[in-house]
């Protein structure tokens, strides 16, 4: 029987996840990930990567539901196994606060993380800005180990890697029998998608061994996240901005800032600063189409525009990609069919 051939465009954290739930679930497909940026240069890379969620607005509840659900799940999984360590994947406790009190005072995801309750009047003196917060435990995913990791599931799963550029869809039409678009910020160009924009995110690394819990204001424009060998600070939100230098107003507002959160970051070392540029939609997509490349017709599933909810909904939006790979296979003439 003739394999099908897959291709995933991408190779951050939503292409890897992808790629990894096809070549896992259908062996009979030879699955190639193509990217022109691999783990430490993706965007994935310097996301702070602690799972919980925003609400997007056009997606029904459920659905999103579902893709937190299913990604927090897969990472709680591994973050209390033996895998851990190397894949870059930790418990992480910590406070939400906020400088009005919500709308929600319980987002949808609060029942899928462990222990989500309203903080206590005493909990919230620390914090004399902010009137409301939000306590939970969740899961932190450091994408500088994760992503190799699952490069390597992928390859054991039978996955082929390359890395090269792919400026269009056409030069794909030969080579594979169904195309899943993970790419990103690069959708814009690579099919079009004017609707994608840059939220360019800047980030410090500091030496703060003494801190073991997150704080994030509801703004998310501050956070605190410490990791397995260092502490994140953050960050900005700047949409359409497509720098990707480190600015030195960002690194000086947002020690600022943190430090106001939590005094003792004060005394902390910087290690790195980081810019990535997060792939921005309205909504991410997450549908398959048809397309015609050179004469043939071509199933392509696109599953990309998480904006910074890549980490946290990766693998639920995976699942999904992977059962539009699925029909797109019962779809296809009999010679091709699992």
């Amino acid at each position: 029987m003739k394999r099908v051939r897959v291709v995933v465009l991408g190779a951050g954290v939503v292409g890897f996840s992808t790629a990894v739930c096809v070549a896992e679930a259908l062996p009979l497909c030879s699955v190639t990930v193509l990217a022109e940026r691999f783990s430490p240069d993706t965007t994935s890379d310097g996301a702070a990567g602690i799972a919980f969620a925003a609400e997007f607005p056009d997606i029904p509840l459920e659905r999103q539901r579902r893709w937190f659900k299913d990604s927090f799940d897969h990472l709680l999984a591994i973050a209390q196994s033996q895998h851990s360590p190397d894949a870059g994947i930790m418990l992480s406790s910590g406070w939400q606060i906020f400088k009005e009190v919500p709308a929600k005072k319980k987002p949808f995801w609060s029942d899928f993380v462990i222990g989500f309750r309203t903080m206590t009047d005493g909990e919230l003196k620390r914090f004399p800005d902010h009137r409301f917060g939000q306590a939970f435990t969740t899961v932190k995913c450091e994408c500088s180990s994760y992503l190799p990791w699952l490069e390597e599931r992928f390859r054991k799963a039978g996955g082929r890697v390359e890395q090269r550029k792919v400026n269009s869809l056409q030069e794909l039409s030969n080579s594979f029998d169904v195309i899943v678009n993970c790419s990103g910020l690069g959708s814009k160009v690579l099919v079009g998608d004017t609707s994608v924009y840059p939220v360019r995110g800047q980030v410090l690394k500091v030496e703060a061994p003494w801190l073991t819990h997150f704080i994030r204001d509801g703004d998310g424009k501050t956070y605190i996240y410490p990791g397995m060998h260092s502490v994140t600070v953050g960050g900005t939100r700047q949409e359409g901005d497509w720098r990707l230098h480190v600015d030195q107003g960002d690194t000086e507002s947002i020690l600022e800032r943190c430090s106001r959160l939590e005094p003792s970051l004060k005394k902390a070392k910087v290690l790195s600063q980081w810019v990535g540029l997060r792939p921005s939609r309205r909504n991410p997509r997450v549908e398959r189409e048809t397309v015609e490349l050179q004469g043939r017709t071509l199933p392509v599933v696109h599953n990309y525009g998480h904006g910074g909810w890549g980490v946290t909904i990766a693998w639920g939006t995976a699942l999904d990609a992977l059962g539009l790979v699925r029909q797109c296979l019962k779809e296809m003439p009999h010679q091709a069919k699992l």
